[in-house]
């Protein structure tokens, strides 16, 4: 038997007890609308805004502290002629540049967490205020 018949073979067995079934949830009475709506929590917003703030902070601090012994060490291994020396000069530039991009991750994300929660925020209340001068509207008229 050939390969392309054995495959044949072994396709037509797999698919041989298969059918479409979908699932699905019982409509919901009056129509099927649900009442389910978008929401934003501010504490968790704020949380992983914090977590990501910190997590900045200790990055800065402690993702560096190899640096120095690192560079200094690739150095002396290439004057020594070692090979490891470019391997380890290698090393330190491809972590060098992993840490910037981790950096600048953790900082748009806290940035940009402290960013939709004052502009939701500032939505809310001008929503707020558009209802109620319409309210006020009401009763002048």
């Amino acid at each position: 038997m050939s390969f392309d018949q054995e495959w044949a073979s072994a396709r037509s067995t797999a698919t041989a007890g298969v059918s479409m079934r979908l699932n699905q949830v019982a409509p919901e009475p009056g129509g099927g609308i649900s009442s389910a709506d978008l929401g934003v929590n501010q504490d968790k917003l704020g949380a992983i805004g914090s977590a990501a703030y910190a997590l900045h902070g200790r990055l800065l601090k402690d993702g560096n502290h190899a640096q120095a012994s690192t560079s200094e060490s690739a150095t002396t291994m290439s004057a020594n002629g070692f090979r490891t020396g470019s391997a380890m000069s290698t090393v330190h530039e491809t972590w060098g540049s992993q840490l910037k991009m981790l950096l600048n991750a953790c900082a748009n994300i806290s940035n940009h967490l402290d960013y939709s929660a004052a502009s939701h925020a500032k939505e809310e209340d001008d929503i707020k205020a558009s209802l109620s001068a319409s309210k006020i509207d009401e009763y002048l008229k």
